[in-house]
């Protein structure tokens, strides 16, 4: 199947702003949908109204969340504003009003007991989304450099809308992470010897072309294999996948005879569900869990009831 020229174009531009693989492929998909809901036309043919039926489509028919509307508009504006040159100006478009379920929130003993039941890296990534209220991916992109042993905490880089943050490193996942960063050093090292490392951004590998060599950009969890970087296609290895850790929870948590509906983004939920009961304040929770809006972190009282 032949690939778009347009869509090619505007994967260049992003890859050019140095995003993430991950919101390349959120606004790639977005700017396809947003051209077939509108019959193919080329996006130069369209504005505002087109945009705005669009994204109102998504809220009044597709039942859509906020969230998901609001990454199909960041990706459409993105196209229009970056690739095109055209500013949209105000929309006006119909926000979705999806209601948002109350997240589920496991206790200190559920959570023990799933971790009981898990071992290796695994266990260690669950136990630091629940530590330090990490999402699954932003755990495992986790390099050596982003831990601060000494002062127990995690920076979190290209986070959710590109954003760094830093959170709390719970003591009990230090020795863990010192054992996993042997190991970690130990396959990097092996890799060097026949030309390879860790995968970079593009531009990054560019700038630093000797930094796969360094110990400090290493990936904390790495992929059992090398493969294909997606921007060069040269050799390296990337963290491991996501998918890796889902397969390793649901038979924990079966084990753990725990009848919720329990999946890596729980631990997330749980993480500021117990700081709001130790009495952490809530500007702080959402400074450490990286929201843009408090609103997004106000759902954590309404759990409690607060």
């Amino acid at each position: 199947m032949s690939k778009s020229p347009f869509l090619e174009s505007v994967r260049n531009e992003i890859r050019l702003r140095g995003y993430s693989i991950r919101t390349e492929k959120s606004y790639l998909y977005w700017i396809k949908q947003f051209i077939l809901f509108n019959n193919k036309r080329h996006p130069m043919d369209m504005g505002k109204e087109e945009v705005k039926g669009y994204l109102s489509w998504l809220a009044s028919s597709q039942n859509v969340a906020k969230n998901t509307q609001k990454s199909a508009l960041n990706s459409i504006i993105f196209l229009y504003s970056k690739c095109l040159k055209i500013n949209l100006g105000d929309l006006g478009f119909t926000l979705a009003t999806k209601q948002r379920h109350l997240p589920v929130v496991l206790d200190d003993k559920e959570v023990s007991e799933i971790l009981f039941n898990m071992t290796g890296y695994a266990k260690t990534v669950v136990a630091l989304l629940f530590g330090s209220g990490l999402r699954v991916n932003e755990c495992l992109r986790l390099r050596i450099q982003d831990i601060d042993f000494n002062n127990l905490s995690i920076v979190v880089r290209d986070g959710k809308a590109n954003k760094d943050r830093q959170t709390i490193l719970a003591e009990t996942s230090v020795k863990p992470l010192q054992l996993l960063i042997d190991k970690a050093i130990k396959i990097q090292q092996e890799d060097n010897k026949i030309g390879y490392g860790p995968s970079f951004p593009y531009a990054l590998s560019r700038k630093y072309p000797n930094a796969f060599k360094d110990p400090s950009w290493m990936f904390i969890f790495p992929s059992h294999n090398l493969c294909a970087h997606p921007e060069t296609g040269e050799l390296c290895r990337h963290h491991l996948h996501d998918s890796c850790i889902r397969k390793a929870l649901q038979p924990a948590v079966r084990k753990a005879n725990i009848h919720k509906k329990v999946n890596c983004h729980t631990f997330r939920h749980s993480f500021a569900t117990h700081l709001l009961k130790s009495g952490r304040d809530i500007r702080s929770i959402q400074e450490l869990l990286g929201h843009n809006d408090i609103s997004t972190t106000q759902v954590y009282p309404s759990q409690l009831n607060i």
